[in-house]
């Protein structure tokens, strides 16, 4: 029989724990003296908030097991909305903001919410587009602050009444970032939530009081299960690269922030923003840095803004996380290995597979790669989900039965290897290697090597041709002046390339100026897409010399 679990406990447990520590802080202007300005919410008065919704959407109708599209702004209506929900027993549905209307509403028509919450513009989207939105019976109006609207005299103040959920009832969907396909809805569990819960907490000895600074909306909804209170950064999610440094570094010094999650793209630069301004930020304790592998310039520069912690590099997915970790002093910032991505946490179970491209119906049928063997890396643990929504053959394809009764592991999608030392390294994609008549590419091992150059920030090993044929390409993002630029800068990577045994046969070279990335983390590049590009539209060096159109070979 399941257990009684429910991850909206965990905030009326903190209110009780520190009623009057402020569990957020909302930015909403600047002070005379050039401060941040901040609306700021107790553990207590968040738990208010919160029970005000859980009113507000049971009165409009939302019950226990609704599927519920949540649209609503980072920050306070998302972490309250959402602890409703789950105190509620409904199930929120999360979803991207900047994936595109098309993408967006396929991932709606999939979900088929009962009900949304959500901002005017959401509202007015469900009422146009009613084939994505056929099921739809309640919306309800995500407005300001509803206890400064109602009230906030003490006899108003109910507390938060938590469903009596098990620890496999539904709790959420999802949506992962769609690097190399469609957006896919992951189908958690409340007793999921309650092990990431434990795993985060004990992997990094995160504790009450802690402030948090989080640049993807998403992890916020930690925060109050952790005690930690929420700075919401001055950032648009829907473009997350346009954030301005220098307002993520003053709300860090000024709020004393402890702990943030952000991109390799989002930190490097922040990064970058405080050496060339002799800035250190030593109230931050850690920062956990996720989304595609920390470049080794963002390792070495952690050292010189963070005095008083480390970076560190969570590995997982949103189908599985956390599944290892690794800090700054651990890496080797110079091996062309693949990326480290640290030692598995406690709880989870990793073993590397065969490589297949069809689905594995049981672990039995995956035989375990000695070390140092790359394969394709598989998980097991109390955080990993069992299937996605409505996808039951994406789920076929990733979710492998394992030993004991009911139990799942999940195929990562990543390529990499397990160490002597038992340190996890990513070499790539699975859906990204390049498949060349001499074997298999993959693609971090191969990137490495050529950003090694002091000109190449972001690369992308692509193939050229059909898989099993292909010819292997370097994209480089970077706009070369001129010809002759493009010459000798191709001829500088053939150097590289050349140099080392798994990149000598690459002698093909594009230039991109801008690369397309993942919306979430503005760091997954989409190597697929570059590809298309290569193959179509790109102007190649080849051998360093002239170019030639859509990747023809020019001899």
């Amino acid at each position: 029989m399941s257990e009684a679990s429910n991850i909206a406990r965990h905030l009326p447990a903190m209110a009780a724990l520190q009623p009057d520590r402020a569990a957020i802080k909302v930015p909403r202007g600047t002070t005379r003296a050039g401060d941040i300005d901040y609306l700021c919410l107790s553990f207590a008065e968040l738990e208010t908030e919160a029970a005000l919704w859980q009113r507000r959407l049971e009165a409009a109708g939302v019950r226990r097991g609704d599927r519920t599209l949540v649209m609503v702004r980072p920050g306070l209506p998302l972490i309250a909305a959402v602890f409703a929900l789950f105190a509620t027993g409904a199930v929120p549905i999360v979803i991207d903001p900047g994936m595109g209307l098309r993408a967006f509403l396929a991932c709606v028509r999939r979900s088929r919410p009962r009900a949304l919450v959500g901002i005017p513009l959401a509202r007015l989207i469900s009422r146009v587009a009613l084939g994505s939105f056929a099921g739809l019976q309640v919306r309800v109006a995500a407005s300001a602050r509803l206890d400064a609207r109602l009230g906030r005299a003490g006899d108003q103040r109910q507390p938060l009444r938590i469903a009596d959920t098990q620890a496999g009832d539904p709790a959420a969907i999802l949506f992962t970032s769609g690097s190399t396909g469609a957006p896919k809805g992951v189908c958690y569990e409340q007793g999921m939530f309650e092990a990431q819960v434990r795993l985060v907490r004990e992997t990094y000895d995160i504790r009450p009081g802690e402030t948090d600074l989080p640049m993807l909306p998403v992890f916020a909804l930690f925060n109050p299960a952790l005690g930690m209170t929420t700075v919401v950064p001055e950032l648009n999610p829907r473009r997350p690269a346009e954030l301005d440094p220098a307002r993520i570094v003053r709300a860090i010094r000024q709020e004393g922030v402890t702990n943030s999650f952000g991109s390799p793209t989002l930190w490097g630069r922040v990064g970058d923003y405080c050496i060339q301004n002799n800035i250190t930020l030593p109230t931050l304790r850690r920062v956990l840095c996720a989304g595609a592998p920390v470049p080794a310039a963002l390792w070495q520069a952690s050292t010189r803004f963070l005095v008083g912690g480390r970076l560190h590099s969570p590995y997982g997915a949103t189908e599985a996380l956390p599944v290892s970790s690794i800090d700054s002093g651990q890496v080797d910032f110079n091996t062309l290995r693949g990326a480290p991505v640290g030692r598995v946490v406690p709880g989870v179970s990793v073993r590397i597979i065969p490589v297949v491209d069809g689905p594995v119906a049981s672990v039995a049928d995956a035989p375990a790669l000695p070390p140092g063997q790359l394969g394709e890396i598989l998980v097991g643990g109390p955080n990993v989900t069992r299937q996605y929504d409505a996808l039951p053959e994406a789920t076929a394809a990733a979710k492998v039965a394992g030993d004991k009764a009911g139990e799942i592991w999940h195929r990562m999608g990543d390529t990499g290897f397990l160490d002597e030392q038992g340190m996890l390294w990513f070499c790539g994609r699975k859906a990204e290697r390049v498949r060349t008549a001499a074997g298999d590419l993959p693609t971090e091992p191969c990137e490495r090597v050529f950003r090694q150059h002091p000109r190449v920030r972001r690369c992308a090993l692509v193939g050229l041709g059909a898989p099993g044929n292909q010819v292997p390409a370097l994209v480089v993002e970077g706009a070369p002046a001129n010809d002759a630029e493009a010459r000798a800068w191709a001829g500088e990577l053939r150097a590289l390339a050349a140099a080392q045994p798994h990149t000598a046969s690459l002698t093909r070279f594009f230039f991109h100026p801008r690369f397309p990335v993942d919306v979430r983390h503005n760091a997954k590049i989409h190597r697929l897409t570059l590809a298309r590009w290569a193959a179509t539209k790109g102007r190649v060096w080849e051998n360093a010399g002239a170019p030639s159109q859509a990747g023809t070979r020019t001899g």
